[in-house]
């Protein structure tokens, strides 16, 4: 009904941001989100299965809420690390959206006093800490600097379907190990990403397909066909493009 009356009344580019959706709804321009969901580390663990699966129902406008929605205690490291691994998937997402009703602190001002209906606590990227402010900032600049190579894969889901964000069995359906992992994915056809989801965690196995892999943290090549174990500091996440790639020079600054 949206999707129509915006036709009837002229717009052309049409994208609807929806917490529902079902095979199909792609081409009503649904922007799919995965609802109000709390702020931990198994949320953050879902996300990224849940991403992989809307891609898989045909609809690759999709996003999570960057640190999630719910009972998120912004001053609180266990909050910052969740955001900070977070926002690393949002960067590898087909949209990175940052959004949630934080809890407000104790010196919480309001911006708006006298509004009825509340907002959360703060929720810009300066608002959890100098220090994850730098990290997050990085992040972003980032995302800015891969928007060619997204723009380009989001071209080219409007013209075939074939998602951005892909099981790992998208462009390896020869390679049976691929068809078992859940927690890494493809960004379109050039970038590995192996996102870290438990709190505390540096480390994680990372299986690489055949071929020629560059490390984005070490820039070390790395041939394929196996599983190795990969670190990345708070400040780092574990990403692999393939070599020769014109998409590794956006990870070098």
């Amino acid at each position: 009904m949206v999707y129509e009356g915006l036709k009837e009344v002229g717009e052309e580019d049409i994208i609807i941001l929806t917490r529902a959706a079902y095979p199909g709804t792609q081409k009503f321009g649904s922007l799919v989100w995965n609802g109000d969901i709390v702020s931990t580390f198994d949320a953050l663990r879902m996300s990224v299965k849940t991403g992989l699966s809307m891609a898989m129902c045909g609809i690759p406008w999709w996003n999570s809420d960057i640190g999630g929605f719910l009972f998120a205690d912004t001053e609180s490291d266990y909050f910052r690390e969740l955001v900070i691994r977070w926002a690393q998937f949002g960067v590898f997402s087909p949209v990175m959206r940052l959004h949630g009703s934080r809890l407000r602190p104790k010196n919480h001002q309001d911006r708006y006093p006298g509004i009825i209906e509340r907002s959360g606590g703060d929720n810009e990227i300066w608002s959890f800490g100098e220090e994850t402010f730098k990290i997050l900032e990085k992040l972003v600049k980032l995302r800015d600097r891969l928007k060619p190579y997204i723009c380009r894969y989001m071209d080219i889901a409007t013209e075939t379907g074939a998602p951005i964000m892909r099981p790992m069995f998208w462009d390896y359906h020869e390679d049976e190990r691929c068809y078992e992992l859940e927690d890494q994915y493809m960004f379109g056809e050039d970038i590995l990403f192996a996102p870290i989801v438990d709190e505390g965690a540096t480390e994680r196995s990372v299986y690489l397909p055949k071929g020629t892999w560059v490390n984005v943290n070490t820039k070390e090549e790395v041939e394929g066909g196996c599983d190795i174990t990969c670190h990345a500091n708070i400040d780092e996440f574990i990403a692999f493009v393939k070599k020769g790639s014109d998409v590794l020079k956006e990870f070098i600054i």
